[in-house]
C-alpha cells in the first residue's frame, strides 16, 4: 500500500454493505478515485467518492449524478462505463469499471511529445468513444488529456463525464462552463455556450499537443490564454515538429477553426477524415501496453498485499515430543538408589530455586520489560508488525511534517529505546505530509512583507521577483503564484496567491513586483524621451511618424508597449510615435467663383479666406475671384487663411 494513503479512514472501510475499499488510486478537486471489490459480483470496481465539503453542495451533487446518467446512456469499449451511483450516509459515490493502466497527461508527461502513429492510434479510439456520447446528444465538455485512460491492456477510453450536458442545454456558468481553460473553445469565451463542436475544438487541441509535446497557447494568466482561444489561430503542429504529415496538420487545423461552423460537425466527421488519413499515411492504430499485466487476488488485497502465496506441503515427517514424567522418576530412582536420596533433594530444591527466580526476573522483574524499536521512517503496517513482535500494541496518530514523507512514521511515544511492560500502547506518529498554509490577500504589500508572510508559513520564495512598469506604487506586489512541492517546472500547477489562496508549507512561490509607472514621456523631444526610457532598462525601437494638431512637430506623441497590453519589464521593446505636426490638406481652386461660392468651398474644405470686405456691399452675382493665395492645390493646415483678389463680374 503507498504511503500516502496510510491514514485516508476510507481504506478498508464497507461502502453501502457492497463496496470493500482496498487503495486510493486518484485524487482530484471534486471528487478522489478508489479501487474496490464489488462483493456482491465479486469484481474489482473504481469507487469514486465526492469529496467530503463537497457532499453539501446541490451543484456538485447534480453534476455527480449527471455523470452517471451520461456514461450509462452510452454503450462502447472507447468509453469508461458506470455501474452504479449512491448514497452512503453523507458520501456520494459511483462505482466504475476499473482500468490499471496511466493516463494520457501521465504518458505525455514521461514520452513528451508522441510519434504520429502514437498520436493517430489514441486519437482514434477517443474519437470513437465521443462518436458515442455526440450520437447519443451528449457534449463530453471537459476533453483533456487527464480525461483519457490507457488501460495496461491496451484498451484507450474517455471518462469523466461529470461536466457533460445534453446538447439542448448547452449554456453554463464558472465553472460549470470553463472544464480546464487550455482546451477551451472560443465560443465558450466569447459566449458560453457549447455543443459537439466545443468538444472537437479540444480534440484539436489535444492531438497538437500529442504532436508537439506542448500546448499552442501559454500564458501567466489564465484569462490571457482564454483571449489567445478567442482571438489567434492554432499554428501547423509541423512547426514546432516537422515530421507532422500534412493531413494532421490540416485535420488540427480543421478542428481548431475559431468559427464552430467551419469545424466537423460532430466527432464521427472528424473519426472519418481521420480513417482517410490513416489509409493515406499507411498507419494501422496500435495500441501498446503500459505495463505489466497481472491478476491480484481478493483475498490477497484484503490483507494488505498485491500477492499472495498458496501454504506449501509440508514436505518432511513430524515427531511427537516425548513426555517425561520426572516424579516417576525420581521415586523409581529413590526406590533403587535410597542411598542417593539427600544430593537428589538437594538438586530438586536448587531447580525450584532457579525456576522461581528466572519466574520472578521475566514475569515482573527487569526481564518482564521490553525496548520499544526504531520503527522511524516505515509505513504504519511495518511499525506495527515490528511493535507486535515484542508485544507491544502500536496507536496509530497523525502528524504533520516537512521532513518525513506522507504514511512513514516519524517518531513514537515512548520514544525509541524506553523500556515498557509487554502489551504496554506506543503512539505511533504517522507523517501527514506538510501542513496546509493560508494567505489572506497580498495585493498592495511590500515586497518585504509578502516574503515575510510566506516564509513564516514555511514556503519558500524565489530571490529574484518579476518587476513590471504598472500603474501600482513602485515596490509593492502585483502577482505572487505557489508552486506545489514536486510540481513540473512549466507552472502548469501554479496556484495563483496575488487574492490569497490555501497551499501547503514547503512549496515556493515567486512574486511579481511593481517598478511603478512608466513615466510619461508625450511631449518631449525624441531624443530625450529615448534617453529617459533607456534609462529605464527598455529597448526603444525605431520610432514611427504621425500628424497631430496638438503635439509639436518633432515631439512624442504617446509611447506605444506590447501588442497585447500587458505589463512592461526591462528588457521589453516599445516605440515611440513622433508628431510631424498638423496634418496637411489640399487647398480648394477657387479662381472664377463669386465671392459667396468661394467662401462656402473653402468653409467646406476647412480653410477660410481673406478679401477686400468693400465687395460686400456688390451682388454676388457681380463677384469673381481673379487670384488665391496660397495656390490651389498647395498643401496647408487645415484652418490656414486664403488670400482672394476679387473683381466684377463682366
Amino acid at each position: 500500500m503507498s504511503t500516502s494513503q496510510q491514514t485516508d479512514p476510507l481504506i478498508g472501510r464497507l461502502v453501502d454493505g457492497r463496496y470493500r475499499v482496498r487503495a486510493r488510486i486518484a485524487r482530484g478537486g471534486m471528487a478522489t478515485v478508489y479501487v474496490a471489490t464489488d462483493l456482491r459480483l465479486e469484481r474489482r470496481v473504481a469507487l469514486k467518492v465526492m469529496h467530503g465539503h463537497l457532499s453539501d453542495d446541490t451543484v456538485f451533487q447534480s453534476r455527480f449524478i449527471q455523470e452517471a446518467r451520461a456514461a450509462a446512456r452510452l454503450a462502447d469499449p472507447n468509453v469508461v462505463n458506470v455501474f452504479d451511483q449512491g448514497q452512503d450516509g453523507d458520501m456520494a459515490y459511483l462505482v466504475m469499471e476499473y482500468l490499471p493502466g496511466i493516463t494520457l497527461r501521465e504518458l505525455l508527461r514521461e514520452q513528451r511529445r508522441l510519434t504520429v502513429p502514437q498520436a493517430v492510434s489514441i486519437l482514434d479510439a477517443v474519437l470513437s468513444g465521443l462518436a458515442a456520447a455526440h450520437k447519443a446528444g451528449i457534449v463530453h465538455r471537459d476533453v483533456k488529456p487527464e480525461n483519457v485512460l490507457l488501460a495496461e491492456d491496451g484498451r484507450i477510453k474517455i471518462g469523466d463525464f461529470g461536466l457533460a450536458r445534453a446538447t439542448t442545454a448547452n449554456t453554463a456558468s464558472g465553472a460549470q462552463l470553463l472544464g480546464t481553460i487550455a482546451y477551451l473553445a472560443p465560443e465558450l469565451v466569447t459566449r458560453g455556450t457549447a455543443d459537439a463542436r466545443s468538444d472537437i475544438y479540444a480534440i484539436g487541441i489535444m492531438l497538437y499537443e500529442m504532436l508537439t509535446g506542448e500546448q499552442p497557447y501559454k500564458g501567466e494568466q489564465p484569462m490571457q490564454i482564454a483571449f489567445q482561444h478567442a482571438t489567434d489561430s492554432v499554428p501547423r503542429p509541423s512547426v514546432k515538429n516537422p515530421g507532422v504529415p500534412e493531413p494532421l496538420d490540416e485535420l488540427v487545423l480543421w478542428a481548431t477553426e475559431k468559427s464552430p461552423d467551419e469545424r466537423p460537425l460532430d466527432a464521427r466527421e472528424m473519426l472519418q477524415r481521420l480513417r482517410d488519413i490513416e489509409r493515406e499515411l499507411g498507419i494501422s492504430p496500435v495500441v501498446a501496453r503500459t505495463g505489466p499485466i497481472g491478476i491480484v487476488r481478493d483475498d490477497a488485497t484484503a490483507t494488505g498485499e498485491l500477492t499472495a502465496v498458496l501454504p506449501g506441503t509440508p514436505t518432511g515427517p513430524t515427531t511427537a515430543m516425548e513426555e517425561v514424567d520426572n516424579a516417576g522418576r525420581l521415586r523409581r530412582a529413590t526406590q533403587r538408589r535410597r542411598s542417593r536420596g539427600a544430593w537428589l533433594i538437594v538438586l530438586v530444591l536448587l531447580l525450584a530455586a532457579l525456576a522461581g527466580g528466572l519466574g520472578w526476573w521475566f514475569g515482573s522483574g527487569p526481564g518482564s520489560l521490553v525496548a520499544v524499536a526504531d520503527v522511524t521512517g516505515m509505513t504504519y503496517e511495518e511499525a506495527s508488525a515490528r511493535l507486535e513482535q515484542d508485544s507491544l500494541v502500536a496507536v496509530q496518530q497523525g502528524e504533520n511534517s516537512l521532513e518525513v514523507a506522507a504514511g512513514q512514521v516519524i517518531r513514537t511515544n515512548p520514544p525509541q529505546g524506553t523500556r515498557v511492560d509487554k502489551d504496554s500502547e506506543v503512539n505511533v506518529f504517522v507523517s501527514l505530509g506538510p501542513a496546509e498554509a493560508t494567505f489572506s490577500s497580498l495585493a498592495g504589500l511590500s515586497e518585504a512583507d509578502a516574503r515575510s508572510a510566506f516564509t513564516a508559513q514555511s514556503v519558500s520564495v524565489a530571490d529574484d521577483s518579476a518587476t513590471f512598469f504598472t500603474d501600482a506604487a513602485a515596490g509593492t506586489v502585483i502577482g505572487a503564484f505557489v508552486r506545489p512541492a514536486g510540481a513540473p517546472d512549466d507552472g502548469s500547477q501554479d496556484v495563483p496567491c496575488i487574492d490569497g489562496c490555501t497551499v501547503h508549507q514547503g512549496d515556493s512561490a515567486r512574486l511579481q513586483v511593481s517598478l511603478g509607472p512608466l513615466p510619461d514621456v508625450s511631449g518631449e523631444s525624441e531624443g530625450k524621451a529615448r534617453s529617459t526610457l533607456e534609462g529605464l532598462n527598455l529597448a526603444v525601437a525605431d520610432s514611427q511618424t504621425e500628424a497631430s494638431d496638438s503635439v509639436e512637430e518633432g515631439r512624442v506623441i504617446r509611447v506605444i508597449g506590447k501588442e497585447d497590453g500587458g505589463w512592461l519589464a526591462p528588457g521589453d521593446t516599445v516605440t515611440l510615435v513622433v508628431s510631424t505636426g498638423p496634418p496637411l490638406f489640399a487647398v480648394p481652386d477657387l479662381v472664377g467663383m463669386t465671392l459667396a461660392e468661394a467662401r462656402k468651398a473653402a468653409t467646406d474644405a476647412g480653410f477660410t479666406i481673406d478679401y477686400d470686405d468693400r465687395w460686400d456691399a456688390f451682388p454676388d452675382p457681380f463677384t469673381q475671384v481673379e487670384s488665391q493665395k496660397p495656390d490651389a492645390e498647395d498643401l496647408e493646415p487645415r484652418g490656414t487663411v486664403i488670400s482672394l483678389r476679387i473683381a466684377a463680374a463682366l
